[in-house]
Order: structure tokens, then sequence, then C-alpha cells
């Protein structure tokens, strides 16, 4: 392939290979010339680094080709659940595949959203943890908008809120989507619901492609600002990760040679920062976004960036940044 030539460009020495990793974010397809099941993600997990499990979230895969509308993304959820006790048999490796799932449920269902949930349970009662409904727009045609089709404001939206409702008194964690114009909805909702579990996908999703391009520093003092916000709501965690996307703008596809850890640390390492000072590691989790960052830069290289990026914390700090704090907010 193409891609796996380019990455092997930069192949760089795995740093602390026995530091423990939940890695809590990425994704399983199988779309015409891309596959990215148990043998892809085991080969990028197996690149040196010491990833103990991992979480799997929502990406429209296999939703079921009848029934009711609203219950054929519970298709996913019964597709992972089989990958994942593939994993559990141990005869992958030790690494645990999808310990946790993350699948889509329609929110704006409101209240009949609890029938998609139940079944979600039912299909997966030892891994299922929670639901994303990414809530991505934007006004500019350069932009894609999420891959759930969300109108604009939807998370201010009652019949939305009506379904986010249904999540807490089940024990169901909410994970976030969204680009970084829209962090007042997302604040607003997660004051509205504080006994919610929230995590933050992407770092809330700085735009770097359309209108923004070439304006870097503009939109990092306009998502550090709005993302402070969330300094005094508790129940929202942060995935420290998946900004090397296309959609962030730095373009690291183009180039003829893959970025080194390094090159990573120094284009986004402030943004890292910035959420660890104001959150703290007990709030916060790397996370590898893979495939999607994989257009960017390899498994290796991406752990190895963040590794870097924590070289000054302390020991626990940095066990909750790689693990810990993963497996206690998704309950592994």
């Amino acid at each position: 392939m193409k891609q796996a030539a380019w990455l092997a460009q930069v192949v760089e020495e795995a740093l602390e290979p026995d530091l423990p990793i939940c890695d809590p974010h990425h994704h399983l397809w199988d779309h015409p010339g891309s596959r990215y099941l148990l043998d892809e993600i085991l080969q990028d997990t197996g690149s040196g680094h010491n990833v103990v499990s991992t979480v799997f979230v929502e990406c429209g895969s296999m939703y079921r080709a009848s029934g009711k509308p609203q219950l054929r993304p519970v298709g996913e959820t019964e597709f992972v659940q089989g990958i994942a006790a593939m994993s559990a048999s141990g005869q992958y490796g030790h690494t645990r595949v999808a310990s946790g799932i993350v699948s889509h449920a329609d929110l704006s269902l409101g209240r009949e959203v609890k029938t998609v949930l139940d079944a979600h349970m039912a299909a997966s009662p030892n891994r299922f943890r929670g639901v994303r409904h990414a809530t991505g727009w934007h006004e500019s045609d350069a932009i894609r908008n999420a891959h759930s089709k969300p109108p604009a404001g939807l998370m201010l939206d009652a019949t939305f809120r009506e379904g986010f409702s249904q999540l807490s008194p089940l024990g169901l964690t909410f994970d976030a989507w969204f680009y970084h114009q829209q962090m007042a909805e997302f604040v607003d909702l997660a004051r509205a619901f504080p006994e919610t579990t929230i995590i933050l996908d992407h770092f809330g999703g700085p735009l770097g492609i359309g209108p923004y391009a070439g304006q870097q520093r503009e939109v990092f003092a306009a998502w550090r600002d709005s993302i402070s916000a969330l300094a005094d709501c508790p129940n929202v965690h942060f995935k420290l990760g998946g900004i090397n996307m296309k959609v962030n703008g730095f373009n690291w596809h183009q180039r003829a040679l893959p970025p080194s850890s390094d090159e990573l640390v120094d284009a986004t390492g402030a943004y890292y920062e910035h959420c660890l000072e104001i959150f703290g590691a007990q709030r916060c989790m790397f996370e590898s976004n893979f495939p999607v960052d994989k257009s960017s830069c390899s498994y290796q290289v991406l752990w190895n960036a963040f590794k870097k990026l924590s070289r000054s914390l302390s020991a626990s700090d940095r066990a909750a940044l790689f693990h810990d704090t993963a497996t206690r907010v998704y309950r592994l």
C-alpha cells in the first residue's frame, strides 16, 4: 500500500516500551480499498509500545441492513463485540482490543432513544459503555460536516437534550465530537448535565482548513479561550490526540516524508500543554484516533510523541494519561 510505504520512511524505536497504555479511541471498518480490522490494529499496537487495552469508538461500521432505522447502529456493537471476543481469547497476543465499546444512538429521538440504548447493552452486556453522536457542523462548504449529518445548533436542541438525559440513569457515557467554533454550545450542554460523564474527543476539533487555513495562531487562541470554560465542569474528560487529521490543517499527508515524533511535538504541543495545565492528568487521556490519524503519522511515532510531551510529569500523572484515566472513565 502507498500509505504503508510512505509511513515506513520514518521509523523510530519505541520509547519506554514497558509503559502500559490503554488506547481509548480507535475505529474498526471494512470499506472498499480501506480495511482496518483486528489484524490491522494489532499490527499498529504491536509496533513497539505496550498497548494492553483499547476502546472502540463508533464510525458507522457494519450497521444492520434492515429493520427499524433507529436500531440499525446496533449492528456496529454486534460487529465489534465479536472482534473483542476474538481478542479476549488470548490467541492474538496480550492487547485486548475493544475492551470498551462506544457506539452511535440518535439522541434526536428524544426519550425514544432508550430503546436503542437498551439494544446496544443487550448486544454487548460486558463492553458497551456509551454513545457518540457527532455534532460537528460548519457553514463553510470547505468543511465536511460530521458523518451523523447533524444540523446547526444540535447540542442546544431540546429533543436532543431529552435523548441525552437518558444516558446517565443507565450509567452510560457520552463522547463529544464537534468543531472548535461550537465550543460554547458544548459548554452549555456539559453544565446542563453535570451528572453525565462526558469525554471530549480530539481537543474539541480545532480547524485548520477552509476559512481557517493558514490561521493556526488565531485558531489556537480562540480554542484556548473557549475550552478553558470547561475547567469547572468535572464531569468532562479530555482525549488528547486526534489533532493530526486533515481537517486540522497541518498537512502532514502532503509531505514527501511523514513527521517524526519531534515534529509532532513542535507543531501540536501547545494544545496538550494547555489541557494538562487547566484540567490535569486525572481528566485527560492520550488517544490515537487510528486509522484516521494514520493518514499523517505512524502509531509508533505518535505514541513516542505522547511520551516526549509528558516527560516532565510525575509517574502518577503519566500513568493517568497513558492508562488509568481511560480505564477509570470507561470502566474497563
